[in-house]
């Protein structure tokens, strides 16, 4: 499934499927440190579906800025909630897109513990908290917002 976000043309593909076998070693994250005692900095209803657990993480999902960003760039992170909707244990990045530097992929694993930051403690219904307790669950962000030539992105001025 996918979906558009409203203020950034950035999309995201959000599974329910844990994959057993990886086709790239698997890379930690250390989001605990931002989320461990994180608040949900907006109110929200109550989430009562995969589809509304994807459009509320969707809703907090900032990429990064244009000059540390990759055209069609691609990251997925392995989550888990609790009943009550908080993290459980520490979300993973599990695939990024190989041709990114190093660098851009610091600023997309940045932008993604930055958005289970802010979308910590998500307000699950009781039947939707039963149903994802401890599953894995993968959400890709995909950038693909319009990008700058990369002679503007390197700070040289057209016709220079």
């Amino acid at each position: 499934m996918l979906c558009a976000a409203e203020n950034l043309s950035a999309i995201c593909k959000f599974d329910s499927m844990f994959k057993s076998r990886l086709q790239i070693a698997a890379e930690a994250l250390v989001i605990a440190a931002l989320s461990a005692s994180a608040t949900a900095q907006n109110p929200q209803a109550p989430i009562g579906t995969l589809t509304d657990l994807e459009a509320a993480l969707q809703a907090c999902w900032v990429p990064p800025p244009m000059e540390q960003s990759r055209l069609g760039m691609q990251i997925t992170v392995l989550m888990s909630f609790k009943r009550n909707g908080e993290l459980f244990g520490e979300p993973k990045i599990i695939f990024q897109s190989k041709e990114a530097s190093e660098a851009e992929r610091s600023a997309y694993r940045i932008a993604v513990a930055e958005t289970l930051k802010r979308c910590a403690s998500l307000p699950f219904t009781e039947a939707l908290g039963n149903a994802v307790a401890g599953q894995p669950l993968t959400m890709t962000f995909i950038d693909d917002r319009e990008q700058l030539p990369d002679s503007s992105r390197a700070g040289s001025r057209p016709g220079e």
